[in-house]
């Protein structure tokens, strides 16, 4: 698979003990400092990404969730009042264009 072409700069400030840190990784790797720190950023980025775009719950909240689903409760005043306020806003399918 090819590599898209890198354009954009990316710079910044580090520790001399970081830096030499850096440096120590990347001579044991045998890779450029670019590659190294490219991927290593990419790997963090995606991985905080990850973490705000997935919800991981516990078998307990899961079984919760399952249940609630499975077994919803009954509309109660307020729910009902307002899915006939919505109703009343949204146009109906036949109005919609096809």
């Amino acid at each position: 698979m090819a590599t898209a072409p890198k354009k954009e700069r990316l710079e910044l400030r580090c520790s001399t003990r970081q830096r030499e840190l850096i440096d120590k990784a990347v001579r044991l790797s045998g890779r450029s400092v670019t590659d190294f720190v490219l991927d290593a950023v990419q790997e963090a980025a995606m991985e905080t990404i990850k973490g705000f775009e997935t919800m991981q719950v516990n078998a307990q909240d899961s079984a919760a969730l399952a249940k609630a689903l499975l077994n919803p409760p009954k509309p109660n005043a307020k729910l009902r009042a307002a899915a006939r306020r919505h109703k009343a806003a949204a146009p109906s399918a036949r109005d919609r264009p096809a």
